[in-house]
């Protein structure tokens, strides 16, 4: 039995005296014990060694006591594991030499053994849960098949994923063809991490808002409602799309069991959008934590009243920036855990 399970609670839509909280990128670079790691090893020695990504995951659990951990991992391991290069360029992110472009390079494209291609992170998972000793749940996460098609076919970050659209619209056949294995492949690595005792997956969808509300429903939304419907008997599902409001009606019907929210929507909205019954979680503006802390607290509590207490996860918008001191960080986690209605 998990000793704090409010996260679990609030995923099951029950009574909570808070809602629970955790970050998004909370194992990372705002951590002064990560950056030691960082300056020693490269990122996917990181991604790739079990006892460095166990000790990277509970970091945040010691410094700053969220109610729950998220794997230390990456989306991009999945590409990897399906046989596209993936390279990592500090100051300029990753880069995949060898972008998709054709419906050859698609064929090409493999659906791997998860556990001969991603083992080590199912290892990770495993050592990960003996440090947490049942303190706090696990999440294991993947990116939306839309979020890996657009680093598989742009080749890199990109403000617009331009050619990854572009793809979608000129070789319709071949974008779907990579969206289904990214799905098939997700889906297989997901069920491994639930098998590994993760209590609840996150499908990071970092790029969905690049699409129409009608794009977004062919290249984006029915790949990853295929994910939450194999997962949902098995495990819980959080759904975070980015400047996805458009799509939170459609999200809500689904078999998730919570959905991200960004900081461009209102919790009032948010509410509106997805009929005022599923979790949801969110959305304060990361680059908010800069504030001074008594203005963090306040603001913290002031969310927290505009989304209620129940059915509510209180999370960031988006990941955590580096540049954020670990006291503003701990001073979000204690508004929360301060929080009394």
């Amino acid at each position: 039995m998990i000793k704090n399970d409010l996260f679990l609670k609030a995923l099951n839509n029950e009574t909570v005296e808070r809602p629970p909280v955790w970050m998004m990128r909370q194992a990372g670079r705002y951590l002064p014990e990560f950056m030691e790691l960082k300056n020693k090893y490269d990122f996917f020695t990181r991604c790739k060694t079990p006892e460095l990504a166990s000790e990277i995951t509970v970091q945040p659990i010691r410094i700053v006591k969220p109610d729950a951990a998220i794997l230390f991992s990456d989306i991009l391991v999945i590409p990897q594991a399906m046989g596209i290069d993936v390279e990592l360029e500090d100051g300029i992110g990753p880069i995949l030499p060898n972008p998709i472009r054709s419906m050859k390079d698609v064929e090409q494209v493999r659906i791997p053994d998860i556990n001969e291609s991603l083992g080590y992170v199912m290892d990770a998972i495993d050592m990960t849960k003996e440090k947490l000793n049942n303190e706090v749940p696990l999440i294991g996460f993947a990116g939306s098949p839309w979020t890996i098609f657009c680093y598989a076919v742009e080749g890199k970050g990109s403000k617009s994923y331009d050619k990854a659209k572009g793809f979608c619209f000129s070789e319709p056949v071949a974008a779907h063809l990579l969206l289904q294995k990214i799905t098939d492949t997700t889906i297989a690595y997901l069920k491994e991490k639930v098998k590994h005792g993760v209590n609840a997956v996150q499908i990071f969808d970092s790029w969905g808002g690049m699409l129409s509300p009608a794009d977004y429903q062919e290249f984006s939304w029915q790949y990853i409602n295929q994910i939450v419907e194999a997962l949902a008997d098995e495990t819980k599902v959080i759904v975070f799309g980015k400047g996805c409001w458009f799509a939170l009606g459609d999200m809500a019907k689904s078999k998730a069991s919570a959905l991200g929210v960004d900081w461009t929507c209102s919790p009032r909205n948010a509410r509106y959008l997805t009929g005022g019954k599923i979790t949801l979680q969110g959305n304060f503006d990361p680059s908010r934590l800069l504030s001074p802390i008594p203005i963090i607290k306040k603001m913290v509590h002031e969310m927290i009243d505009e989304f209620g207490k129940d059915n509510y996860i209180v999370n960031l918008g988006h990941g955590i920036l580096p540049n954020i001191p670990v006291d503003h960080a701990k001073a979000f986690i204690e508004a929360v855990k301060e929080y009394k209605k």
